[in-house]
């Protein structure tokens, strides 16, 4: 499923115009964004929480070239599946 799959899902279930249902999506994700570049973390009971994670830099190897090359120091966004979440898919 994408966005577009997302929205029309929301949408539909909710009875809702499909640019009404695009808006909320966008504020959902514009949000969580937001609070994970803040550095906050996000949890959504049942379904799981989005954790800003620091990784140190390191020294890699170019595997086209087998040259060292640096890699910078980096926060990505990680994903910690809720109990029920894991739950419901492990039962589908």
């Amino acid at each position: 499923m994408n966005r577009s799959d997302l929205v029309d899902e929301i949408a539909r279930r909710n009875q809702l115009p499909r640019r009404t249902a695009d808006v909320a999506v966008g504020t959902v994700f514009g949000a969580i964004s937001d609070a994970l570049v803040d550095g906050d973390r996000i949890e959504i009971r049942g379904f799981g929480s989005f954790i800003p994670r620091e990784y140190e830099g390191y020294v890699g190897r170019n595997p086209k070239t087998g040259g060292s090359v640096k890699v910078a120091s980096k926060r990505l966004p990680f994903f910690r599946v809720g109990k029920a979440l894991r739950e419901i898919v492990d039962g589908a």
